[in-house]
């Protein structure tokens, strides 16, 4: 029997909780995955050392006929029939649009949703309980105190944001420190080879000072970074091809042609790179990606093992900038 080795993990944020640096992203259960392509696909993913799955109330609510939720109960079924609940790290979202007034970071609110996620989630707890865009119509403190409420309650661990401002970001984590409440611990932004100038400038000078963990979204730029469309053309008709036909101008021609050329120096698959020049970049914890076999989800695992050398990772950020 081959013996799996021990993977690599890093800290999440300034907690001890441990993650191995890649999220396996759960916006894909019920949605462009069914459920038991989901259950096989958790099962790879746990199976070989990976912990970090993140999902959120609003998924998938975009598909005709779905309300959300589908996501969370996906994963609920699969934790009580695989009985890995204690294996994962879970993280998932609240305060998109849900409907019915189903939105937003009041504490009412906030304490509503968290009791329906566990429901659907099958788990008395969440491991990573994040704020899924800014609610600038909510003090920051009313957001932070019901999320007190739940670590207080052990229905939440650690807390974290995503889709704020590096000015929204500061002023959360001052006012939580002055005020003695939970801080975040996490950013989860949009990040990729394409996607840069936004983080970099704004994000990440934010997450570096107040010691964040950053788990990028859209890492792979909704497929374009994977090499499986090398024009416009290629991507129409593709459930996202409308989305990753805004990346084919020239500077995405100038990347897709800097993977091409880093794929032949390493022999890794282009997602494989994509992932591994984030995870190269000092503030990024784990990048997040989904997948919808188990071949895709062959290229993720081979992204954390994969080590970029300076001129590699020099020639990708050269070929992005912006």
């Amino acid at each position: 029997m081959e013996t799996m080795k021990t993977l690599t993990t890093r800290s999440l944020g300034n907690s001890n909780v441990q993650v191995v640096p890649l999220m396996l992203g759960g916006n894909v259960f019920g949605w462009t995955t069914d459920e038991a392509t989901s259950f096989r696909l958790l099962d790879a993913f746990v199976d070989r050392g990976f912990n970090f799955i993140d999902t959120a109330d609003v998924y998938s609510k975009w598909v005709p006929g779905h309300q959300g939720g589908e996501s969370e109960t996906i994963l609920g079924r699969w934790f009580a029939r695989s009985g890995k609940r204690k294996d994962v790290v879970l993280a998932t979202k609240v305060g998109m649009d849900l409907g019915e007034g189903k939105k937003g970071l009041g504490k009412r609110y906030i304490l509503e949703a968290a009791e329906a996620s566990l429901k659907r989630l099958q788990t008395d707890h969440i491991d990573l309980y994040q704020s899924h865009k800014d609610d600038e119509s909510t003090p920051l403190e009313e957001t932070l105190e019901a999320y007190r409420q739940l670590i207080e309650q052990g229905k939440v661990r650690l807390i974290g944001a995503s889709n704020y401002t590096g000015e929204r970001l500061r002023l959360a984590i001052d006012v939580a420190r002055r005020q003695g409440l939970p801080t975040y611990q996490t950013l989860q932004p949009e990040y990729n080879l394409y996607a840069r100038q936004a983080y970099e400038t704004d994000l990440a000078p934010v997450a570096a000072r107040y010691g964040l963990g950053v788990v990028p979204y859209f890492s792979l730029a909704a497929g374009f970074l994977t090499g499986k469309y090398q024009t416009k053309q290629d991507a129409e008709g593709a459930k996202r091809g409308a989305m990753v036909g805004r990346y084919f101008d020239d500077r995405g021609m100038r990347i897709l042609k800097a993977l091409a050329e880093v794929e032949r120096e390493t022999g890794a698959k282009q997602a494989s790179i994509a992932l591994a020049w984030l995870l190269a970049q000092p503030t990024v914890t784990a990048p997040i990606a989904s997948a919808t076999s188990l071949e895709q989800m062959e290229s993720l695992f081979a992204a954390v093992d994969l080590k970029l050398d300076d001129a590699q990772v020099a020639k990708l950020t050269e070929a992005s900038a912006y």
